[in-house]
C-alpha cells in the first residue's frame, strides 16, 4: 500500500463511501480504485487527485497533504545517478539494499531529515 493509497481509504471510510460509491463519483471503475488504494497503480494523474478532494470534500491542509502524498506514492522508484556525486549514488544503494529491514520509526525520521535537507537546500 502506497501513503496516498492508505490515506485515501481511510478518507473513504471516515465518510462511510463504498470503493463502488466512490468509483462512479470520481469516473473510475472499482477495480481502479482498489488498485490504487493498495499501491497496485501508479501516481495518479493531478486532475484524478482533484476529482478525489471534490468527492471527498476536503479542503485546506487535507487536500494539501493527499496531493502530496499522490506526489510521493509511486510504488517502483528508480534513482538515476550517473551525472550525480559518488556520495549520492552510495546514498541512493545503501536506501535501496536496506529500506525493507527498517521500521515505521526509523523511515519516519529518515523521511523528515531527508525532507528538511532537501528545504535547506532550496527545494
Amino acid at each position: 500500500m502506497t501513503p496516498f493509497g492508505e490515506r485515501l481509504r481511510e478518507l473513504r471510510a471516515e465518510r462511510g463511501m463504498t470503493q463502488k460509491q466512490m468509483a462512479a463519483a470520481i469516473g473510475v471503475s472499482p477495480a481502479y480504485l482498489s488498485a490504487l488504494e493498495h499501491g497496485k497503480r501508479g501516481t495518479p494523474r493531478w486532475i484524478l487527485v482533484q476529482d478525489i478532494i471534490a468527492c471527498l470534500n476536503i479542503i485546506w491542509d487535507e487536500a494539501d497533504e493527499l496531493q502530496r502524498l499522490a506526489m510521493h506514492s509511486a510504488p517502483k522508484v528508480t534513482i538515476d545517478t550517473t551525472t550525480l556525486s559518488p556520495k549520492a549514488t552510495e546514498l541512493a544503494n545503501l536506501l535501496a539494499s536496506g529500506i525493507d529491514v527498517l521500521g515505521d520509526e526509523a523511515l519516519e525520521d529518515l523521511r523528515l531529515r531527508l525532507d528538511a535537507a532537501i528545504r535547506r537546500a532550496g527545494r
